[in-house]
């Protein structure tokens, strides 16, 4: 590995409705040494002035879309986006970008075929609007937008997996490329209720095929999907326990090839809450 960072994924920067509690978290978070902030939204949601706000907001943490979706997005904005805040912020903003799940395309009246190719199409528009791979990452599940991820951007942005698949990742796009993984964390050490919160959150994405059939490639099969997952699933994914448990768990990906973890801390299904202690307590065991 070239580097090792730790970083933050948490969906209270896009559910604030307070620009002023965004930017005071993310400066705590930028204090404490996080290197960056990742959070959903994209260019068609209405979401990008917040990714500017907190840059703006800030001084050296960087700032990524975890993730842009490549059917609700045109290249020209999205470009135009990263391109400005690359000029105002050199080197701070990473334009995140993915395929999304066919019961969510579709859900806006959008025919979901061929992701990859549609990857591809969005690649080619970013290369023409002139935005250069490095400002770019790819949320790559599958070998094919692995490699993809390899080829014609920083790197990738697994979501939703175990240490097995960020080994696998680091072997498919080599060690040249960032590899970021998104890990959910509980700081929880009683069992039943820090599954419990765990399962609140892995049931919604449990109900996707893209994350299942991914783990199916790495043995988990349909009775581990019930019930928002089975404990060993759900022990696999979302590393829960005291400080040093939780740690414990990301160390695995850092073993397995991340030069980047963006812990998600899971706040009882709070998004509206930032969960300060958590990180400082994470930032204390980790930075």
């Amino acid at each position: 590995m070239a580097q090792r960072l730790v970083s933050v994924w948490q969906p209270f920067f896009l559910a604030s409705e307070s620009q002023g509690a965004a930017i005071d978290a993310a400066t705590e978070l930028e204090n404490l040494g996080y290197s960056r902030i990742w959070f959903s939204g994209g260019f068609g949601e209405n979401v990008a002035p917040r990714f500017r706000e907190i840059l703006d907001g800030t001084t050296r943490i960087g700032v990524a879309t975890g993730i842009v979706s490549i059917w609700h997005s045109s290249p020209p904005e999205a470009a135009a986006f990263a391109k400005d805040a690359e000029q105002a912020h050199p080197g701070r903003f990473l334009l995140g970008l993915g395929a999304s799940h066919a019961v969510v395309v579709e859900s806006g009246g959008t025919d979901y075929r061929k992701p990859y190719s549609r990857m591809v199409q969005y690649l080619d528009g970013l290369d023409a609007a002139g935005l250069p791979p490095e400002r770019r990452i790819l949320a790559a599940l599958g070998p094919r937008m692995l490699e993809l991820s390899r080829d014609r951007s920083a790197g990738a942005h697994p979501y939703f997996v175990p240490a097995e698949h960020t080994a696998e990742a680091r072997a498919a796009i080599g060690p040249d490329r960032l590899l970021a993984p998104e890990v959910a964390v509980v700081l929880d050490a009683d069992a039943t209720t820090a599954r419990a919160t765990a399962r609140q959150y892995a049931s919604g994405y449990l109900a996707l095929p893209n994350y299942t059939n991914n783990l199916r490639r790495f043995g988990w099969t349909d009775e581990d999907f019930v019930d928002g997952g089975s404990d060993r699933l759900i022990d696999a994914l979302i590393p829960w326990g005291t400080v040093e448990t939780v740690v414990a768990g990301l160390e695995k990906h850092y073993q397995a090839g991340a030069d980047e973890v963006a812990i998600q801390v899971l706040n009882n299904g709070d998004a509206t809450t930032f969960p300060a202690d958590a990180f400082r307590a994470l930032a204390a065991a980790l930075i």
